[in-house]
Protein backbone atom coordinates (compact mmCIF):
# COMPACT_ATOMS: atom_id res chain seq x y z
CA UNK A 1 0.00 0.00 0.00
CA UNK A 2 1.09 3.31 -0.91
CA UNK A 3 -0.02 6.50 0.95
CA UNK A 4 -0.56 9.66 -1.31
CA UNK A 5 1.22 12.61 -0.17
CA UNK A 6 -0.72 15.75 -1.32
CA UNK A 7 1.63 17.63 -4.04
CA UNK A 8 2.98 20.59 -2.97
CA UNK A 9 1.69 23.81 -4.39
CA UNK A 10 4.17 26.11 -6.29
CA UNK A 11 2.53 29.07 -5.41
CA UNK A 12 -0.38 30.02 -3.19
CA UNK A 13 -3.54 29.99 -5.50
CA UNK A 14 -5.01 32.73 -6.39
CA UNK A 15 -8.27 33.26 -4.20
CA UNK A 16 -5.38 32.53 -1.10
CA UNK A 17 -3.55 35.64 -2.43
CA UNK A 18 -6.95 37.66 -2.11
CA UNK A 19 -7.40 36.15 2.02
CA UNK A 20 -4.18 37.41 2.67
CA UNK A 21 -4.28 40.37 1.15
CA UNK A 22 -7.41 41.21 3.16
CA UNK A 23 -6.10 40.13 6.41
CA UNK A 24 -3.01 42.11 5.92
CA UNK A 25 -4.62 45.44 5.34
CA UNK A 26 -7.00 44.56 8.68
CA UNK A 27 -3.37 44.29 10.25
CA UNK A 28 -2.25 47.57 8.60
CA UNK A 29 -5.51 49.37 9.75
CA UNK A 30 -4.73 48.16 13.49
CA UNK A 31 -1.28 49.19 12.86
CA UNK A 32 -2.49 52.56 12.01
CA UNK A 33 -5.13 52.89 14.91
CA UNK A 34 -2.10 51.34 17.35
CA UNK A 35 -0.03 54.28 16.58
CA UNK A 36 -2.74 56.66 16.73
CA UNK A 37 -3.48 55.59 20.38
CA UNK A 38 0.33 55.51 21.02
CA UNK A 39 0.61 59.24 19.91
CA UNK A 40 -2.67 59.95 21.42
CA UNK A 41 -1.17 58.29 25.05
CA UNK A 42 2.01 60.35 24.64
CA UNK A 43 0.62 63.56 25.06
CA UNK A 44 -1.21 63.00 27.79
CA UNK A 45 1.76 61.93 29.87
CA UNK A 46 2.22 66.24 30.17
CA UNK A 47 -0.08 67.32 33.21
CA UNK A 48 -1.07 70.09 31.27
CA UNK A 49 -2.48 68.08 28.30
CA UNK A 50 -4.26 65.59 31.18
CA UNK A 51 -5.38 68.28 32.88
CA UNK A 52 -7.17 69.95 29.52
CA UNK A 53 -8.62 66.33 29.24
CA UNK A 54 -10.08 65.84 32.15
CA UNK A 55 -11.68 69.17 32.23
CA UNK A 56 -13.65 68.77 28.89
CA UNK A 57 -14.90 65.53 30.10
CA UNK A 58 -16.27 66.95 33.48
CA UNK A 59 -17.98 70.09 31.56
CA UNK A 60 -19.31 67.61 28.53
CA UNK A 61 -23.10 67.30 28.74
CA UNK A 62 -24.21 64.14 27.23
CA UNK A 63 -27.16 62.99 29.66
CA UNK A 64 -26.50 59.20 27.95
CA UNK A 65 -23.58 58.76 28.85
CA UNK A 66 -23.58 60.55 32.31
CA UNK A 67 -22.09 57.64 34.40
CA UNK A 68 -19.66 56.49 31.59
CA UNK A 69 -18.71 60.19 31.37
CA UNK A 70 -17.54 60.32 35.15
CA UNK A 71 -16.13 56.82 35.33
CA UNK A 72 -13.85 57.78 32.63
CA UNK A 73 -13.04 60.83 34.42
CA UNK A 74 -12.49 59.03 37.77
CA UNK A 75 -10.14 56.07 36.17
CA UNK A 76 -8.25 58.83 34.46
CA UNK A 77 -7.70 61.17 37.63
CA UNK A 78 -6.74 57.69 39.62
CA UNK A 79 -3.79 56.83 36.82
CA UNK A 80 -2.30 60.35 36.36
CA UNK A 81 -0.65 61.41 33.26
CA UNK A 82 2.49 58.63 33.96
CA UNK A 83 0.49 56.10 33.29
CA UNK A 84 0.08 57.26 29.67
CA UNK A 85 3.60 56.57 28.85
CA UNK A 86 3.35 52.44 29.21
CA UNK A 87 -0.03 52.77 27.28
CA UNK A 88 1.29 54.21 24.60
CA UNK A 89 4.51 51.83 24.81
CA UNK A 90 2.00 48.99 25.06
CA UNK A 91 0.42 50.26 21.72
CA UNK A 92 3.87 50.67 19.93
CA UNK A 93 4.85 46.94 20.86
CA UNK A 94 1.66 45.34 19.23
CA UNK A 95 1.86 48.06 16.11
CA UNK A 96 5.09 46.17 15.72
CA UNK A 97 3.77 42.87 16.02
CA UNK A 98 0.74 43.56 13.66
CA UNK A 99 3.06 45.80 11.04
CA UNK A 100 5.10 42.46 10.74
CA UNK A 101 2.28 40.42 10.50
CA UNK A 102 0.51 42.23 7.89
CA UNK A 103 3.97 42.94 5.96
CA UNK A 104 4.97 39.21 5.77
CA UNK A 105 1.38 38.28 5.14
CA UNK A 106 1.31 40.63 1.72
CA UNK A 107 4.43 39.62 0.45
CA UNK A 108 3.24 35.84 1.22
CA UNK A 109 5.70 34.59 3.63
CA UNK A 110 4.94 31.16 5.17
CA UNK A 111 6.77 32.51 8.21
CA UNK A 112 4.07 35.29 8.58
CA UNK A 113 1.23 33.03 8.41
CA UNK A 114 2.13 30.77 11.36
CA UNK A 115 3.58 34.64 13.41
CA UNK A 116 0.14 35.66 12.64
CA UNK A 117 -1.30 32.28 14.08
CA UNK A 118 0.57 32.18 17.23
CA UNK A 119 0.26 36.03 17.75
CA UNK A 120 -4.01 36.09 17.11
CA UNK A 121 -4.31 32.84 18.72
CA UNK A 122 -2.34 33.83 21.94
CA UNK A 123 -5.30 36.44 22.31
CA UNK A 124 -7.79 34.41 21.52
CA UNK A 125 -8.39 33.21 25.37
CA UNK A 126 -8.23 37.00 26.71
CA UNK A 127 -10.30 37.64 23.72
CA UNK A 128 -13.26 34.67 25.55
CA UNK A 129 -13.00 36.08 28.62
CA UNK A 130 -13.70 39.24 27.68
CA UNK A 131 -16.87 38.64 25.70
CA UNK A 132 -17.90 36.17 28.51
CA UNK A 133 -17.78 38.65 31.44
CA UNK A 134 -18.10 42.42 29.72
CA UNK A 135 -20.36 41.20 26.32
CA UNK A 136 -20.72 43.85 23.81
CA UNK A 137 -21.27 43.24 19.90
CA UNK A 138 -18.29 44.48 19.09
CA UNK A 139 -15.72 42.37 21.40
CA UNK A 140 -18.10 39.12 19.90
CA UNK A 141 -16.94 40.31 16.55
CA UNK A 142 -13.43 41.09 16.67
CA UNK A 143 -13.43 37.27 18.60
CA UNK A 144 -15.37 35.85 15.62
CA UNK A 145 -12.52 37.05 13.27
CA UNK A 146 -10.22 36.46 14.70
CA UNK A 147 -11.17 32.71 15.15
CA UNK A 148 -12.00 32.93 11.33
CA UNK A 149 -8.54 34.22 10.64
CA UNK A 150 -7.01 31.67 12.56
CA UNK A 151 -8.83 28.85 11.31
CA UNK A 152 -8.40 30.29 7.55
CA UNK A 153 -4.41 30.67 8.16
CA UNK A 154 -4.19 27.47 9.70
CA UNK A 155 -5.44 25.90 6.81
CA UNK A 156 -2.95 27.81 4.54
CA UNK A 157 -0.16 27.14 6.35
CA UNK A 158 -0.61 23.40 6.58
CA UNK A 159 -0.37 23.15 2.99
CA UNK A 160 2.57 21.87 1.27
CA UNK A 161 4.87 24.49 -0.48
CA UNK A 162 7.11 23.56 -4.00
CA UNK A 163 10.67 23.68 -2.56
CA UNK A 164 12.48 26.64 -4.41
CA UNK A 165 15.56 25.81 -6.17
CA UNK A 166 18.86 27.07 -4.07
CA UNK A 167 20.77 29.52 -6.39
CA UNK A 168 24.32 28.72 -6.49
CA UNK A 169 26.40 31.40 -5.09
CA UNK A 170 29.05 31.05 -7.59
CA UNK A 171 30.79 34.47 -9.90
CA UNK A 172 30.24 35.04 -12.98
CA UNK A 173 32.94 36.03 -15.08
Amino acid sequence: MSQSHPKPIPEIEPQHNLGLRIIAIYKAVKTVGLIAIAIFAFHLDRQENFAKLVSWLEHLSLTDSNSLRWKLVETLQDWGPSKFVAIGLVALAYAAIFATEGTGLWLRKHWAEWFTVIATGSLVPVELYEVIEHFNWIKLAVLIGNVAILIYLVRIAIQPRAKKPLQANCPSG
